[in-house]
């Protein structure tokens, strides 16, 4: 099995290409590692392939927060340069810094 190479990577700002939600990313799946059920919830003239990069986000919209899993094709960087304002930035990462937040804490 070949795995791709991740695009983005953790604790970079990114957005959706179709729907309007940002998120900053915590965690990487080098291909898809959810649920069967959850993949054939989406659309099929939308579903994205299971063979690529996945990212698990600390997502925003204008309405709530919420943590979204999404395909590494539907994501793009975000260049607004706003902050994240999902409350579980601060317990994982530290300081933005340009388009990334720095990681909350070192590994020894």
């Amino acid at each position: 099995m070949i795995f791709a190479e991740a695009k983005f990577s953790i604790g970079q700002i990114v957005k959706h290409r179709r729907f309007p939600f940002r998120g900053v990313v915590f965690d990487i799946d080098p291909e898809f590692a959810n649920t069967e059920e959850w993949w054939q919830s989406i659309p099929e003239e939308i579903r994205p392939k299971k063979e690529q990069p996945y990212y698990s986000l600390l997502a925003e919209n204008d309405e709530r927060y919420y943590i979204a899993y999404v395909s590494e094709q539907n994501l793009v960087i975000d260049e607004s340069g706003q902050p994240i304002s999902h409350p579980g930035v601060d317990s994982l990462f530290g300081k933005l810094n340009n388009d990334r937040y720095e990681p909350g804490f070192q590994l020894n």
